[in-house]
């Protein structure tokens, strides 16, 4: 007796739905979990987790923060760079902040809602903005200069708005208005610059219209090759970078060896024995895997503050 269609048809489906749960439900992932618990794979597959004292301190190919409760860097341990992932370092939302080097005007508070101590949830930092505050950040906690060409010395973006006639090149070179336009009114004292070209430069005020300006970042007297490496101030793609470059590690090395009572050599040897090459031995740059690195310190230095 033949089947009706319809009923071939549900049976032909049900039959795939064994099959294809049987290899992909089972078979697969079997095979997976298998292939790492071979030697040299277990690790990795578990995670890379590592361990101090009996408990997990975290995972070799996570970075993570080594700041205090109120959210300040620890000085007895090297810090990682900055992370874009979540509130930083957060596996579940692994990524870049997506802003690009035409990232350089930001978007103000509203007064009133910071003079209320609120968020202003519209308000937003450039990615030059931001490279500038940390570059000055981390410059403070190193004692190095945290100058860095385009920006000003609190920390912004230095961008100015230029108004008037343009020539056709689209300059403008009697300018009848100029506004720094990442500088806010009643946050700054004065702008970053007195004048330009002339006009004085007045600070950003929330709720102007500063479109119809020439935007011109100010380059300043930054060295081009600033103190602060660019590591330090810029996060990875993924945002859960471990690793820092030997340039950064040696900024932190004295901090570090103050903080344990030790001497600047001493913490460096410990950088030294814990670098890592090249990736493929020719991928990238030497670097430090952070958590390693401090472990080795606690091992090694234990902090007696």
């Amino acid at each position: 007796m033949r089947l009706p269609s319809w009923i071939r048809q549900h049976l032909a489906a049900l039959r795939a739905l064994l099959v294809f749960t049987v290899l992909l439900g089972v078979a697969y992932p079997l095979a997976v979990f298998a292939v790492g618990r071979l030697p040299g794979l277990q690790d990795k597959a578990d995670g890379s987790l590592v361990s101090a004292g009996g408990r997990t301190a975290g995972s070799a190919l996570i970075g993570q923060s080594f700041t205090g409760k109120d959210g300040a860097p620890l000085k007895q341990y090297f810090q990682s760079r900055p992370s874009a992932a979540g509130d930083g370092y957060d596996p579940t939302s692994s990524g870049a902040s997506n802003l690009g080097p035409e990232s350089i005007v930001d978007t103000l508070p509203n007064p009133k809602l910071v003079a209320a101590g609120k968020e202003d949830e519209n308000a937003s930092q450039s990615l030059l903005t931001q490279v500038c505050e940390r570059s000055r950040s981390v410059g403070e906690l190193e004692g190095v200069s945290g100058a860095r060409p385009f920006c000003t010395p609190g920390g912004a973006g230095a961008v100015l708005a230029v108004f008037g006639a343009r020539t056709a090149a689209g300059d403008v070179p009697h300018p009848t208005r100029v506004v720094s336009l990442n500088e806010q009114a009643g946050v700054v004292r004065a702008p970053f610059m007195a004048t330009y070209k002339g006009v004085r430069v007045e600070p950003a005020r929330y709720g102007e219209d500063y479109s119809a300006g020439l935007v011109v970042p100010v380059r300043g007297s930054a060295p081009a090759q600033p103190a602060v490496p660019a590591d330090a101030v810029t996060a990875s793609g993924s945002g859960l970078d471990p690793h820092i470059s030997l340039a950064y590690a040696r900024l932190q090395a004295g901090r570090v060896a103050q903080a344990r009572g030790v001497s600047p050599a001493q913490v460096e040897q410990l950088v030294k024995k814990e670098e890592t090459g090249r990736a493929l031995g020719f991928m990238g740059q030497p670097a430090v895997n952070v958590l390693k690195l401090n472990m080795a310190l606690d091992g090694r230095f234990p902090y007696r503050g």
